[in-house]
């Protein structure tokens, strides 16, 4: 019933009628109060010209007042949420109403007791406060005693404005039954402090501590403007306890005053990157995809779709998606229809492998800018099928740029992998033939050709999270190739930001590399998303070894050391130095591919790797690999043992 009553909208009309019907009462209450006091609390002895003045204007003073509260909204607030300035609006809005009230008793009786005027005032403050306050006196008793053994035990980390604006929505809200037993904060100022009376008891040393004192089943982290690097230290610490974490996941809540709890997430794997996010110039995007003509192959795709969505948002003249996969193609469609329903969409059905077809295409709508996303990508499925990779990925590649540059095309940007980087699989080895093709390419075209390389992406189609999930939601086992394999990883967003600005910095010929920060080793990564999943590693799920599978290598290189590199106006993306080949020895390698693919040939590795130097089925130099393995876990080693440190400390604090 009664939340029938607040869906319709009768619960706050019932509940401004409730308001003003109790300040009818404060307002009278407080002016024979007032006269009481004055006459040492003795009805007889009020003097009869006082109490018949109140009497007399009791009517009009009441209709006065409850007429200034509405002018100060005292009857629009939401009271469970009062502050400051509801309580500064109380003061003046009482304060009006007694200088009226005061006015009028001296202006029609010329003669009135003085010390009622004080004591009037004070009386209406207290009363109409103490009725707005009292809701949330009697929600705040409600919420520390009325949870029982179902009560969450909750940390709280951070003590600034969002973690005061969290603690808000824990203690006032209707449908939560957490209790805040402590705040952590790095701010030794803050210390031994108290928010919404709860104790601000120390930095991070003191998590786990406090996890253990106050048994603690549930943290929230509230930072939203701090540095991915810290809170990703945070959550390091906070993983090797059973508590649910969360975290509010943005500064612009913050600012815009939506620190609430509808905003609070999951903590997700990226949080345990400790890298920021890729900053790019927006404008700088804007201006050459703003009334431009933009095509995007694989546009379907997890990297093709999130190119979509960004382009669209820049307002193109016109934007075509091109995907040989139709459900794929018609799901972007509609999301892009529903979001920019004025934007000019076109959406074909065609494979890069088809010259006529991509001939066709570009002849039609000559688009002023290409984003060639299509590809086959998973490495254990091509080195089963190495002449579909190379009919995909080269001569797929070979095609549309053909047609870039045969229509006029300004712009052409190759999507690349860290894979294509000294390759041991075939789809690497394809991507590396895909960057010497439009470096080709660009010494001879009026067409701007480069490549962007980026490493693994999180949660595109196909990639380890995915994968990792599914097992964990199945019960296990969580499937590891190796112990020691490690990877570089960015989201889809940065992935696409930073393809987007190596379009804007583009003069032709360059390969962009993202600065990814450290690599990540994936069995730390299948460890923590066990354990943000609420389960016990090796315990409640168990982490397989399968093995290397073929073609893949312990690590991934962003960059061959021949390529050096040079800095851009964005510090986290570089470009690298391309290397010289024989272009003309290259161009006729190609054509006795193209030949040897398309009569399904069972020697196509063997040719990939007379086209490719760097190109080698196995990885042959096992000192190398260990040379770079070694750094590689350096970085690592260097973030487990600092964490180890404080962790022991604290075991030593707690003991």
């Amino acid at each position: 019933m009664l939340s029938k009553w607040i869906r319709d909208g009768r619960f706050s009309v019932f509940f401004r009628a409730m308001l003003v019907l109790l300040d009818i009462i404060a307002i009278n209450l407080s002016s024979y109060l007032a006269l009481l006091v004055r006459f040492e609390l003795r009805w007889s002895s009020i003097e009869y010209q006082c109490l018949e003045a109140v009497n007399k204007l009791c009517v009009f003073n009441t209709l006065v007042t409850i007429i200034i509260f509405f002018i100060f909204r005292l009857y629009n607030s939401l009271w469970r949420y009062a502050s400051v300035r509801e309580m500064v609006n109380i003061i003046l809005s009482c304060l009006i109403s007694s200088f009226v009230h005061i006015t009028s008793l001296f202006v029609c009786y010329r003669y009135f007791t003085k010390s009622y005027i004080f004591v009037y005032t004070m009386m209406l403050i207290v009363f109409v406060t103490v009725i707005r306050f009292s809701y949330r006196m009697t929600r705040h008793v409600f919420s520390l005693y009325s949870h029982g053994d179902s009560t969450r035990s909750t940390m709280i980390i951070g003590a600034g404005e969002a973690g005061n604006m969290v603690m808000n929505e824990l203690i006032m809200s209707n449908m939560l039954d957490a209790r805040i037993k402590c705040i952590i904060d790095d701010d030794k100022s803050k210390h031994n402090t108290y928010v919404h009376g709860v104790k601000v008891v120390g930095g991070r040393e003191c998590i786990l501590d406090c996890v253990k004192k106050y048994d603690i089943n549930e943290i929230i982290i509230a930072m939203p403007s701090v540095p991915k690097k810290t809170i990703s230290e945070i959550v390091d610490i906070c993983k090797h306890t059973e508590s649910d974490l969360k975290i509010l996941p943005g500064m612009y809540q913050l600012v815009n005053g939506e620190a609430t709890l509808d905003k609070l997430r999951n903590v997700q794997i990226e949080d345990l990157l400790g890298r920021d996010p890729v900053k790019v110039d927006i404008d700088s995007i804007m201006n050459y995809v703003l009334n431009k003509v933009v095509l995007i192959t694989g546009g379907g795709g997890s990297i093709g779709s999130e190119l979509v969505r960004q382009v669209a948002a820049n307002s193109p003249k016109q934007l075509i998606i091109v995907d040989i996969y139709e459900n794929n193609a018609y799901d972007i469609q509609q999301e892009i229809r529903h979001d920019y329903p004025e934007l000019d969409l076109v959406v074909l059905i065609a494979s890069v492998r088809n010259t006529e077809r991509m001939d066709s295409i570009f002849a039609k709508y000559r688009p002023d800018i290409v984003y060639h996303a299509a590809a086959h990508k998973h490495v254990p499925l091509m080195e089963d099928s190495p002449n579909e990779a190379i009919k995909n990925n080269v001569f797929g590649t070979y095609k549309t740029a053909l047609a870039a540059d045969k229509y006029g095309t300004e712009k052409f940007v190759l999507i690349s992998t860290d894979k294509a980087v000294n390759p041991t699989n075939i789809m690497g080895a394809t991507k590396r033939m895909c960057e010497m093709i439009i470096q080709s390419f660009n010494k001879k075209s009026n067409t701007d050709f480069v490549a962007v390389r980026f490493g693994n992406v999180l949660g595109s189609n196909g990639s380890v999270i995915p994968l990792f999930k599914k097992q964990i939601e199945a019960g296990g086992p969580v499937t590891v190739t190796h112990p020691d394999i490690i990877r570089y990883f960015m989201t889809i967003e940065e992935a696409v930001s930073l393809v987007l600005q190596a379009g804007a910095y583009a003069k032709g010929g360059e390969i962009f590399v993202l600065d990814m920060g450290q690599p990540v080793k994936i069995m730390d990564l299948a460890k923590n998303l066990i354990r943000l999943s609420g389960y016990k590693p090796g315990e409640d799920i168990e982490i397989k070894i399968t093995g290397l599978r073929p073609g893949e290598k312990l690590y991934e290189e962003m960059l061959m050391s021949e390529e050096g590199l040079k800095k851009t106006e964005n510090s986290l993306i570089h470009i690298g130095r391309p290397l010289e080949f024989d272009e003309k020895q290259f161009f006729k390698e190609l054509e006795n591919l193209y030949e040897e693919a398309y009569s399904e040939s069972d020697k196509i590795k063997q040719m990939v790797e007379k086209i490719v130097p760097t190109y080698h089925e196995k990885p042959v130099d096992k000192k190398r690999d260990s040379d770079i393995l070694s750094k590689e876990f350096k970085h690592i080693e260097d973030r487990e043992i600092a964490t180890h440190k404080k962790l022991v400390g604290i075991d030593r604090m707690a003991q």
